[in-house]
């Protein structure tokens, strides 16, 4: 929580007023934030400052687990974060490669479940990388990337939180995770929450450890209708102590992931916060 709280004031002292094209806002700006989680001993990261909704944090990350690509079967996991880049960006909408309501095109489960390869095959990155993890094995790039600029233009989104690498330590497993940009008041604490998640799911389901996961972020920014919430509201509240996340031990392997396996299946314990604070979000 700490270190939330000082990326958001490191914001406010020193930030960078930058143009957004795409939003046509103004963003405070830095570059560069480390954040680290302590997955070994369950601190979850879930913010305290103001009411933070985790469900559909795990929602969207267990849909990226299972290569989903509509807006429809996220919602069907529990969260609605995909419908308005899918059906309200007129860019999208106007894009050829559009398949309909609710499609997403290829972007973040795909690539990281369907990559294509100049040969017309595909990639499945993420079961390669549980298939090694599960026999001890760290090639020193077992990564999963989201980032693939030759099929941009077939999305509606360049991913944000774009590569995870994971690295085996005897049986403790880390995670290193990379986001290009980041909307702190709104996106950063579902973020948070994805990073811990995934470390802690591909540890269980590999049979390894969790120990630390690594969060790095280059463009971290408040959006200019967000700033006097963030600067006069949320920094000012005292962070209160931090929850866990329990996750049904049930869950073995990542064929659970991809078919039974549903929010019923994690609980956050011990969490209290302050009230909800209602920032505005830029599509």
């Amino acid at each position: 929580m700490k270190q939330y709280l000082d990326l958001c004031n490191r914001i406010i002292d020193q930030g960078h007023w930058i143009e957004n094209t795409r939003t046509g806002k103004r963003c405070l700006t830095v570059i560069n934030a480390d954040l680290n989680y302590d997955v070994a001993n369950n601190q979850f990261p879930l913010i305290t400052t103001r009411k933070s909704y985790w469900k559909s944090a795990i929602a969207e990350i267990l849909g990226y687990i299972r290569g989903y690509d509509n807006a429809a079967d996220f919602r069907a996991l529990g969260t609605k974060t995909w419908d308005a880049n899918a059906n309200e960006n007129e860019q999208w909408l106007n894009n050829p490669h559009r398949k309909g309501p609710d499609d997403m095109g290829r972007v973040y489960g795909i690539q990281g479940r369907s990559w294509a390869k100049p040969d017309g095959g595909h990639l499945d990155q993420l079961r390669k990388l549980v298939d090694n993890l599960s026999q001890g094995i760290d090639d020193r790039g077992e990564i999963l990337s989201f980032y693939n600029p030759g099929e941009f233009h077939m999305g509606c989104l360049r991913p944000c939180m774009h590569t995870h690498t994971f690295s085996l330590l005897d049986d403790t497993l880390y995670l290193t995770s990379y986001q290009r940009s980041c909307d702190v008041p709104l996106g950063l604490n579902f973020n948070q929450v994805q990073v811990f998640t995934l470390l802690a799911l591909i540890a269980q389901i590999t049979g390894n450890k969790a120990g630390m996961a690594y969060h790095k972020i280059i463009n971290a920014h408040i959006y200019e209708d967000q700033l006097e919430l963030m600067r006069d509201v949320q920094v000012k509240r005292e962070p209160l102590p931090s929850p866990q996340l329990i996750i049904n031990p049930d869950i073995k392997s990542l064929e659970d992931l991809e078919t039974w396996v549903t929010m019923d299946d994690f609980e956050v314990i011990g969490y209290e916060s302050h009230e909800a604070i209602k920032y505005p979000f830029s599509v």
